[in-house]
């Protein structure tokens, strides 16, 4: 449902929206007028000086003028329809904004994740948790590898853990090296 909503046309959102827009009251005629000539003098031109002429005509209603600069742009094609919603945005941010098929575009889709929440859900117990599960994990995969009995790597450990008070702190080393040397010995 998302991809369809997200992927819509801007013809079949101008459709949807086209009731919104001829609604009294919701565009006035200097409005109207600036979108017309912006329309008309956009590269490249949306609509020629004939067709900006005959849409800015005060003899004829507003409502008559924008439903017919509508269905034209809407014959002409998805580029037509976008530019319109680009010079409407530009001249008229408010009605823009309160579009309809713009208030469907931020709805969620409930099946939908929500990632900044699945990204705090993930992140919410820090950095140090992260580390000590780490730790223990390492612990436990040292501990398993030097003690399997079948393989002989206790000199190998040794000197592994010989080079590591970098890596790990001298006081685990120790404990390390104890335990290693204990285990050489059984």
């Amino acid at each position: 449902m998302m991809f369809y909503r997200s992927y819509q046309s801007y013809c079949h959102r101008l459709q949807h929206d086209m009731y919104f827009l001829t609604s009294t009251s919701r565009l006035n005629e200097q409005v109207v007028d600036k979108i017309v000539l912006q329309l008309n003098r956009v590269y490249p031109q949306i609509l020629t000086n004939e067709e900006a002429e005959k849409f800015r005509n005060p003899k004829a209603s507003l409502h008559t003028r924008l439903s017919d600069l509508l269905k034209h742009l809407q014959k002409k094609g998805d580029r037509h329809c976008q530019e319109f919603y680009r010079a409407l945005q530009i001249n008229a941010e408010q009605l823009f904004n309160d579009l309809p098929s713009r208030k469907i575009l931020k709805t969620p889709d409930p099946t939908e994740i929500d990632t900044d929440k699945e990204q705090y859900m993930l992140n919410d117990r820090g950095p140090v948790f992260f580390l000590a599960c780490f730790s223990v994990a390492a612990g436990l995969a040292l501990f398993w590898y030097c003690c399997n009995s079948e393989t002989q790597v206790i000199g190998r450990a040794r000197r592994i853990l010989g080079f590591s008070p970098i890596i790990i702190g001298g006081h685990v080393r120790n404990i390390c090296m104890l335990y290693l040397e204990d285990m050489s010995r059984n």
